[in-house]
């Protein structure tokens, strides 16, 4: 059995989501699911209770005034972010604890996830141009190949960052060639696993190397741009660090400009500590 082959299976074998969480994504997937019912469900299990009034109630996801009812959070959000919640709720305990292989801390991992979620949103509003509904959600799964690869297989990725600089070749080139497969793909095959809908996963599959997608994807494009402003800020920042590179086709699309870049970092400072500590605080 090959390294790669190896780790896909160690891989698939990690336990699904919480039972809580599957059961609210699966409703939500049904054509004629209703905020009543959902909030019914939600209403069942504590955790998913206090997130979903926290999101409510955030400036960052809220609105004006207080809400005191899942129904009434519901009804302010939507099935959508409601669906990013919950799926934030259940990937959130992965990233609980130490990144090993990657020099990373408890919650290091999460912040960053997070902070790529904001800024690609952010990112999205600054550039005048409508987020695809999966934007947020893809943001916050792209370091779950990693949180894997570090935690529950025990990679040590300072071979691997060894290799990049000794051959000035971006890190996922490096992983591949160490692991046979890397941190991006590996998420990909999880989510897949997990049966998260295509439009995430491909966003995750293809975040570190958007040019090799079949096709132009405007949430991939977010996301891509929106991980490389929260390396700039510093958060998250692993053994790994700036060892990417960033594709100049999509700044291209997108047509950034450097103020644009410094508004959205500056956003996502102010920004970040509030959506963290809701997913964090109370992770299923």
């Amino acid at each position: 059995m090959s390294r790669r082959e190896d780790i896909i299976r160690k891989a698939i074998a990690i336990p699904h989501m919480p039972m809580p969480v599957q059961k609210v994504l699966a409703y939500i997937g049904n054509p004629e699911a209703d905020l009543r019912q959902l909030a019914k469900i939600i209403e069942f299990d504590p955790g998913l209770t206090v997130n979903v009034l926290r999101m409510a109630n955030s400036s960052f996801f809220g609105g004006v005034g207080k809400v005191s009812t899942v129904k009434e959070a519901l009804m302010r959000l939507g099935l959508n972010r409601v669906y990013q919640l919950v799926i934030a709720s259940g990937v959130a305990p992965f990233t609980r604890y130490e990144i090993k292989g990657y020099g990373l801390r408890p919650g290091e991992l999460l912040e960053h996830s997070v902070a790529v979620a904001t800024a690609s949103e952010t990112l999205a509003r600054e550039l005048d141009i409508s987020a695809p509904p999966h934007t947020f959600t893809a943001g916050l799964l792209v370091n779950i190949g990693k949180t894997v690869m570090g935690s529950f297989l025990e990679v040590d990725a300072a071979p691997i960052l060894s290799l990049a600089h000794e051959r000035q070749i971006p890190f996922e080139q490096a992983e591949e060639m160490v692991l046979g497969i890397n941190h991006a793909e590996l998420g990909a095959v999880l989510l897949e696993r997990w049966s998260i809908p295509a439009p995430i996963v491909n966003v995750v599959r293809y975040r570190l190397r958007p040019d090799d997608c079949p096709e132009p994807d405007v949430a991939l494009d977010l996301v891509h741009v929106g991980d490389v402003i929260a390396k700039m800020t510093g958060i998250g920042m692993g053994i790994d660090g700036m060892q990417y590179a960033p594709s100049e086709a999509v700044f291209t699309r997108l047509d950034i400009t450097p103020f644009q870049m410094e508004n959205v970092m500056a956003a996502i400072l102010e920004q970040i500590a509030e959506v963290r500590d809701i997913l964090m605080d109370n992770a299923l």
